[in-house]
């Protein structure tokens, strides 16, 4: 259902609030009291893959609990299906591209691809903040920024909210990794694979269960963590009048996951509570985006950017009538791909940009933590898969690549040439390009579509890929509390 009326006129209220306080005696001092904290708890690679979603054999009360007290979004989705160009976005508010920031892991040094400053008049949100009196800081466990562009000034103001002033508003960003691969298991409540759901395009064998059960199991300890952040909250009496956020950074760490446009690498949670300013309990299916975060925190806090960002306030009546969202993927460490997506409430196109490189061409980091991506590759070279399996294995991509997300959930049918769709796949290419054009787009040169790691496929021959999945096995099968050492660690 669409957000309660109440949610439309947030600004509103808060904008009163401000101005009655900032009229009384106390002056500045009241009116900087009144303006909420902001937590923003990101969870590292990971999608809907939460109880609260409806996700099975999982159990994360914390984050159900702020669903519970706040809205949750039902359409969330990343700017990007991997964490450095997809944080470049919601650290300044604006599209990856139209930053410079698109390439992952943009190394200063490597031909091409070093970093270069945010554009003129564009600074990191937090900075903003600061400018309106609020203390920034990036607290434990995780300090990882992953940032595509260079800037000027710091970044936070400190490690945790306890170093601000008295009475100071506080911003704080918690990094949760994880959900990160390499997934530890849960000794307090193990997952059995008969508790799981498997997508269809992966091998229905007890190995891809067990790698996604050691994945929701690692989400269940992170829930402990955000409960314990939510309880110091609580305990020191600042819940009611702190905003807090639980979101992804792009989608789960898997074959046709991270990396991809489809919605399992881009779909990630978005969830808020706001204590009298969010009816708990509220679902939107509004069409809602990463960069909506940092528009909405600007908002709340009375910041501005010196440009209008590309993000829209999440609580505002814009989202509600937003049709598409849009999501990029260009370099991922040295694999050099590119593709482009626009998605609506009913159908997705992607356009593959570099449609002749293999879906599955060498990335270290995949092949080395990506248990049922080795699977895949065995099976498939053995005749095992089912065509809809299959297609991601295959050595080229269509250049164009159209879903009917209502009747298609897990995008297994490909509708580009359908003629049946052909209107649909029309507009939406349209509306597509308009938006690349818009973000300024650079797509794809000679030198980059040449360029990065070796794009032979398959990576490796049958007997190899054998091997390296028997080394995954001990590892993924691996018992609660097993010190067992990653097989490929440092590799």
């Amino acid at each position: 259902m669409k957000k309660d009326a109440s949610i439309a006129t947030l600004n509103f209220i808060l904008l009163l609030s401000i101005a009655v306080y900032s009229c009384s005696p106390g002056g500045k001092e009241d009116e900087e009291t009144t303006k909420p904290n902001i937590v923003w708890i990101m969870l590292e690679d990971w999608g809907y893959q939460l109880s609260c979603y409806g996700e099975p054999g999982i159990q994360t009360p914390n984050i159900d609990k702020v669903a519970a007290k706040g809205i949750r979004y039902t359409r969330s989705f990343a700017t990007s299906p991997v964490c450095s160009p997809s944080r470049s976005a919601m650290m300044t508010g604006f599209h990856q591209s139209y930053i410079g920031a698109h390439q992952h892991r943009t190394k200063n040094g490597e031909p091409g691809f070093s970093k270069k400053p945010l554009p003129d008049g564009i600074k990191p949100f937090t900075q903003l903040l600061g400018q309106e009196g609020y203390f920034t800081c990036f607290m434990k466990p995780s300090r990882k920024t992953d940032l595509n562009f260079t800037y000027e000034g710091e970044l936070y103001q400190g490690k945790d909210w306890s170093e601000r002033e008295e009475g100071q508003p506080f911003f704080a960003q918690v990094t949760f990794g994880g959900t990160h691969r390499r997934w530890k298991r849960d000794t307090l409540d193990p997952i059995d694979i008969s508790e799981v759901v498997l997508p269809p395009y992966y091998p229905q064998t007890d190995l891809a269960k067990r790698d996604w059960a050691n994945g929701l199991e690692a989400a269940q300890i992170v829930d402990r963590q955000v409960g314990a952040l939510l309880d110091r909250l609580e305990n020191e009496g600042l819940a009611d009048n702190t905003l807090v956020f639980i979101i992804g950074d792009n989608g789960r760490c898997m074959p046709r996951g991270k990396q991809f446009l489809y919605d399992g690498g881009i779909q990630v949670p978005i969830i808020a509570r706001w204590p009298g300013k969010v009816k708990a309990g509220t679902v939107s299916d509004a069409m809602v985006m990463t960069i909506d975060i940092t528009k909405t925190i600007l908002d709340v806090a009375g910041a501005k950017s010196a440009h209008p960002l590309h993000g829209k306030n999440l609580f505002g009546d814009e989202v509600d009538e937003r049709k598409y969202i849009f999501a990029a993927r260009d370099k991922m460490d040295s694999t050099h791909d590119a593709m482009r997506t626009i998605r609506s409430a009913e159908y997705k196109l992607i356009h593959n940009l570099m449609p002749e490189r293999a879906y599955c061409q060498y990335n270290h980091y995949k092949e080395e933590n990506y248990p049922v991506l080795a699977l895949l590759n065995v099976m498939n070279m053995q005749g095992e898969l089912s065509p809809e399996q299959a297609s991601f294995m295959a050595a080229s991509k269509p250049e164009y690549e159209l879903y009917d997300i209502q009747n298609d959930p897990y995008e297994l049918r490909n509708l580009a040439e359908d003629e049946n769709f052909a209107e649909v796949k029309d507009e939406l290419r349209s509306e597509l390009e308009k938006w690349r054009e818009k973000i300024n787009d650079p797509g794809v040169s000679p030198g980059f579509r040449q360029g990065g790691w070796p794009a032979d496929y398959p990576t490796r021959t049958l007997a190899g890929w054998k091997k390296h999945l028997q080394g995954f096995e001990p590892w993924v099968n691996r018992q609660p509390g097993s010190k067992m050492e990653h097989p490929y660690h440092g590799k």
